[in-house]
């Protein structure tokens, strides 16, 4: 076992490794790093990244897709493959690359190429958790790539975790991971948004919160009823109709206007509903908004593989 990459997140890994009795030989660029990582027991120092090469199973944590492509660059063509492996990356016994650190599909894509001519396999495996999850053990990972390769990383990959899910071939794990931050990321500007309309109309913060973690409020129902029982299932006819909803979204901008609130996020989404009811949406359930952006990429989102609502 081999990790390569010690930052506070390859240090947590480092130190949960040693903690569950993996032997691991680690490197970075930061001799200091190396030396307080080597001080766990089962973890070693190695001088240059070659060395690394010996393991069975390389850890990425990298800073960049860039480092971790050049990391690659060098290791595969020095990792250990079996004889009937040297130029086939499919089977059991193909060392394997794990790139933890968080980067794009094409990015896994393009570490895949630098891999499978020696026989060297790689998989994703984007950690949805922050440090202290990782030196917990209770970090959860998100895995895309073949299930052969998986399937060797896979003790490692327990020892690190208290859960992962595989979400189909490479590249899928890192899909996941950025989609899942990317929704994080934007409900924050939402509920920036949220509460400072409620502060500028006298609601108390602490309510609001309790309202929108409600299971029938504005947080948790659109995932649970409006993306996975309409929008998987392609089924928009009944509920809450587009124009109501952009109704309500125009009420939301004109208390805005009054209170001198800006609006960032919810100004945007509002753009959606005006779309969608020119669209021909405004009698159907608002999820049916979803449908836009099939008819933009040309792919559907329900597991039907049926597109739903509106003239098609």
């Amino acid at each position: 076992m081999a990790l390569c990459g010690l930052g506070n997140m390859g240090s947590a890994i480092a130190g949960r490794l040693a903690d569950t009795g993996w032997p691991v030989l680690v490197h970075d660029l930061d001799a200091r790093r190396i030396r307080q990582a080597a001080e766990a027991p089962g973890v070693t120092a190695a001088a240059s990244l070659a060395e690394l090469a010996s393991a069975d199973v390389v850890l990425l944590s990298l800073p960049t897709p860039k480092a971790s492509l050049e990391v690659v660059s060098e290791l595969a063509p020095r990792m250990r493959a079996e004889p009937d492996t040297a130029t086939d990356a499919t089977t059991d016994t193909a060392p394997v690359i794990v790139e933890t650190s968080t980067v794009n599909p094409p990015d896994m894509t393009a570490a895949d190429e630098v891999c499978a001519p020696h026989g060297v396999g790689i998989i994703d495996a984007a950690i949805l958790s922050g440090v202290a999850q990782m030196r917990s053990g209770s970090a959860s990972l998100l895995v895309g790539g073949q299930e052969r390769h998986t399937r060797t990383a896979a003790p490692v990959l327990d020892a690190i975790s208290a859960s992962s899910r595989h979400f189909g071939p490479l590249g899928g794990g890192m899909a996941a991971k950025v989609i899942n931050n990317a929704v994080a990321h934007a409900v924050m500007v939402v509920l920036s948004e949220a509460g400072a309309l409620a502060a500028a109309t006298g609601v108390s913060g602490t309510a609001l919160a309790e309202l929108l973690g409600g299971a029938d409020a504005g947080l948790t129902r659109p995932l649970t009823h409006r993306f996975v029982e309409r929008i998987l299932r392609a089924e928009y006819e009944g509920g809450m109709p587009t124009e109501a909803a952009r109704k309500d979204s125009t009420l939301a901008l004109e208390l805005a206007q009054r209170t001198n609130v800006p609006l960032f996020a919810l100004q945007s989404s509002h753009t959606v509903y005006e779309l969608g009811t020119a669209e021909g949406l405004g009698r159907y359930d608002y999820s049916a908004i979803a449908t836009l952006w099939e008819r933009w990429t040309g792919r559907p989102m329900s597991e039907t593989g049926e597109h739903g609502g509106g003239d098609q």
